[in-house]
């Protein structure tokens, strides 16, 4: 199989470079803000540069982990949201289908309203801020515009990064430097592990699924719990964590509380573990000993 992955230079592009290679692939990696070797240059909102890019690899799945993510930046900034979230994929996935290649979207339990989760594939989408109506939208205009659309919906990503960004990182360093951490304990969500999330996409695109799919952590837990699990497997000083109500963290965007995604129709049709948190915390630390956040 050969794969196209845009935003190679992210966590799950990395770890999705990583399980390409890994079973045997070939793979092309692109970024788009920082400059990785390895990794070839692409403004993935020029949708004429990823067509030609789609030319020149020939893939049979293009990969798209690219997007904007950051919440309340999406928030404050509608048009950049929209245009990075829905309209370049879509162009992209366009490109895919003329070329005759899959397309796999990357979306979030922000499409839901955190009332009454966690959501399996088929529960009705609301989403509560401009993030996750780019991602709902995205899906959508991604489904109609190929048959070989893959939609994985993930929540919480963390693990291995050569950025350094995810929240794990984030509480490490904070930890380490002595200073205080504020994790909500009313926001319930899956921590995924990007290792396996890119691992049981690989095995998606190898068995031509479609549509749909929940690929996440196994556990739902709250910001909070999930902080103190980091602090436990890295044997942090947790003294600093402190807990608080979404309310009081006065986020721009609104926050789906009682989140997290349902895994049953993963669990059933692919061989890729999905781990729970602790264990995907053991790991990320055993990869971390190893060197193994690059691509």
């Amino acid at each position: 199989m050969r794969a196209l992955v845009i935003g190679a230079s992210g966590q799950v592009g990395a770890a999705l470079l990583r399980a390409l290679r890994a079973r045997g692939h070939h793979a092309v990696g692109t970024w788009a803000h920082r400059e990785f070797p390895g990794l070839v240059p692409l403004d993935f909102t020029d949708a004429a540069a990823v067509e030609r890019a789609i030319g020149d690899t020939r893939p049979d799945w293009v990969i798209c982990p690219a997007a904007l993510s950051h919440v309340d930046y999406c928030e404050e900034h509608p048009d950049e949201a929209f245009a990075t979230n829905l309209h370049a994929p879509l162009a992209a996935a366009k490109a895919a289908a003329r070329a005759g290649a899959g397309f796999v979207y990357y979306s979030s339990d922000y499409v839901f309203d955190g009332i009454g989760g966690p959501y399996a594939e088929d529960a009705p989408p609301r989403p509560l801020g401009v993030y996750g109506q780019s991602k709902w939208e995205g899906e959508q205009a991604v489904l109609g515009a190929l048959e070989r659309a893959l939609v994985v919906r993930t929540s919480v990503v963390y693990g291995p990064e050569r950025q350094e960004k995810n929240f794990v990182y984030q509480l490490i360093r904070a930890c380490r430097g002595g200073q205080g951490f504020r994790p909500a304990v009313d926001q319930r969500a899956s921590p995924s592990y990007n290792v396996d999330v890119a691992a049981a996409t690989v095995e998606c695109c190898e068995r031509e699924e479609r549509g749909i799919w929940h690929l996440a952590g196994a556990d739902t837990i709250d910001r909070m719990a999930f902080a103190r699990l980091v602090c436990r497997v890295f044997d942090l000083d947790g003294s600093r964590l402190t807990p608080a109500f979404t309310s009081e963290l006065k986020q721009k965007a609104a926050r789906p509380l009682d989140g997290g995604l349902r895994i049953t129709k993963a669990r059933a049709r692919l061989r890729t573990p999905l781990h729970g948190a602790e264990d995907g915390l053991r790991a990320m630390r055993v990869a971390l000993a190893a060197g193994a956040a690059g691509a």
